[in-house]
């Protein structure tokens, strides 16, 4: 594809819906023409930007535009190696975690521009990608350094990294009331999952099915105190106008140990130890142990230490939000916002770990507690506009959240569209949560179809690929009628299990060979007919 270097306001780059005044916008636009090399032939409209999603790319500077690595089941080395000879920002782009999540404030291609145009200079913002993307990101970035965008005149302002309006971007969260959290799991579960409950009424936001949820939960205190006793640390030590003990409760993740912590380390410790923090400090794993080391079982792992709190907290990465998939409809139940969460624990050791949210909501408030939230709108997943559609969902676990949303939003529209789910647990008896729910839509002709996947009930394990490959037919029967195809949850395993089996049905059931099957579904995804929410 290629664009006209001077970019005319009916082709702009930068849409008008951007979050940017009129003088930045003309600014972006000529910038990226500029930076991306573009020429002579016009370009289309950037439309449905969102906030902090404006920087789109575009292909250029070489560059086909094709962007095999997009695949969050894709081992990182593979997306480099597909990304080997791309211009700079498409290698930054391959090494995100590729799942669109929003997390960092934008998407993984718009993150991949903003930094390689100088625009944004974190580099620690992909929550999915964790140390493996961080490290990739700080990696190229010391071999291309970013670009410097021109000093700021009248024309041409220097543009910091995209923001929101109020509640619909993490840097600028609001407040909503915590109402409760529901354990909706069975007694004798293997899993703790939770229905919970927020009070929109007095936020000022509000949300579509397939929206996400951004929450700004706190540490565990017991977790901090442990700390803070590996340091030998005076809890009330003033930081930044509050104690070390509410900053690390409140300000910095506690969970997988940075790079630098394991430097400053480093520099306190002698021979082998010192070899060893060194090592892990570069990304290797001398001990075998690396995928374990929190911020706390590394001090224990090179203790006793005693960093000064200062040091200390500039080597730690900071609390980022959780985000969830919604699982209500806001015509529904006016005024609230419904999330399914599991509770995460497990034990390292003699160490229990805990999600940070997760825990939050079901051990360590009360309800009526205030939170500072924000809604992340979808990017490429919701409802179709006709309500005729027939929709397909895939959301074994907690991937049932956007599609009990869609379903209730369904209902209250009177929506005529068909709908099938296929669901998957471990047991029914103790896993099938807002089964009432389902059985009333399925009464009521809400739900048309139910498939349910239990993988420990019977004597070989069923999963919802399995159920889908046994009504391969009617799957095939669906998506010919025109269904939408809707995949949410584990983006490794399930989604990719999910993708293999309908593309077999596609070939077995359309008479068409693996190659033609795999050019269908991409053609389904590029009309928005396949969509995921996977994380």
């Amino acid at each position: 594809m290629t664009i006209q270097t001077a970019v005319p306001p009916q082709v702009a780059m930068i849409p008008d819906g951007a979050p940017f005044n009129p003088a930045q916008r003309a600014w972006l636009n000529g910038f990226f023409a500029g930076l991306l090399s573009l020429d002579h032939a016009a370009a289309s409209p950037v439309a449905g930007a969102l906030p902090g999603q404006a920087l789109t790319a575009l292909a250029g500077d070489g560059d086909d535009g094709n962007t095999p690595w997009h695949d969050p089941a894709m081992p990182i080395t593979e997306r480099m190696t597909l990304a080997d000879g791309r211009p700079q920002r498409r290698k930054l782009f391959a090494a995100m975690a590729q799942q669109n999540c929003g997390q960092c404030g934008y998407q993984c291609e718009s993150y991949a521009e903003a930094l390689s145009a100088g625009i944004e200079s974190k580099t620690n913002l992909c929550v999915p990608g964790g140390k493996e993307t961080q490290r990739m990101l700080k990696s190229l970035l010391d071999a291309t350094p970013a670009a410097s965008p021109a000093a700021a005149t009248a024309e041409q302002p220097v543009v910091a990294a995209p923001k929101g309006a109020p509640g619909y971007a993490r840097d600028q969260p609001v407040e909503a009331v915590f109402l409760g959290a529901r354990r909706i799991t069975g007694d004798g579960s293997e899993k703790d999952t939770r229905h919970i409950v927020f009070d929109l009424s007095k936020s000022g936001i509000d949300y579509v099915p397939g929206d996400s949820f951004g929450v700004f939960a706190r540490n565990d205190a017991a977790l901090a105190d442990l700390v803070l006793c590996a340091m030998n640390a005076p809890p009330d030590f003033p930081i930044g106008g509050k104690t070390f003990r509410d900053a690390l409760i409140e300000d910095y993740s506690l969970g997988s140990a940075p790079d630098m912590l394991f430097e400053l380390l480093s520099y306190l410790t002698g021979g082998i130890r010192r070899k060893t923090a060194m090592a892990l400090a570069k990304g290797q794993d001398p001990d075998g142990d690396a995928a374990t080391l929190d911020v706390l079982a590394a001090l224990e792992k090179f203790g006793p230490v005693h960093p000064d709190p200062e040091a200390f907290l500039e080597c730690l990465e900071p609390l980022q939000p959780r985000l969830y998939s919604i699982s209500s409809s806001p015509l529904a139940t006016p005024g609230e916002l419904h999330l399914t969460v599991d509770t995460v624990r497990y034990d390292i050791g003699s160490r229990r770990r805990l999600g940070v949210a997760s825990t939050y909501f079901a051990d360590r408030i009360e309800p009526g507690t205030v939170m500072k939230v924000y809604i992340q709108k979808a990017h490429g997943f919701g409802l179709p506009d006709d309500a005729s559609t027939p929709i397909i969902m895939v959301g074994p676990g907690t991937g049932l959240a956007p599609f009990r949303s869609f379903l209730w939003h369904r209902k209250a529209t009177g929506s005529k569209g068909r709908n099938w789910l296929f669901f998957g647990h471990q047991r029914a008896a103790t896993d099938s949560f807002y089964r009432e729910e389902l059985e009333s839509f399925l009464d009521d002709g809400v739900l048309t179809r139910l498939s349910n996947a239990w993988s420990r009930d019977g004597t070989g394990k069923v999963y919802v690929q399995d159920r889908m490959r046994e009504a391969g037919a009617e799957v095939w029967s669906w998506l010919k009628d025109g269904a939408c195809f809707y995949v949410c949850g584990d983006a490794k395993r399930m989604a990719k299990d999910v993708d293999t089996a309908l593309c077999d049905i596609v070939a077995e059931h359309g008479r068409l060979s693996t190659t033609a099957a795999r050019d269908f579904l991409t053609e389904l995804k590029a009309a928005g007919r396949y969509q995921t929410d996977v994380y």
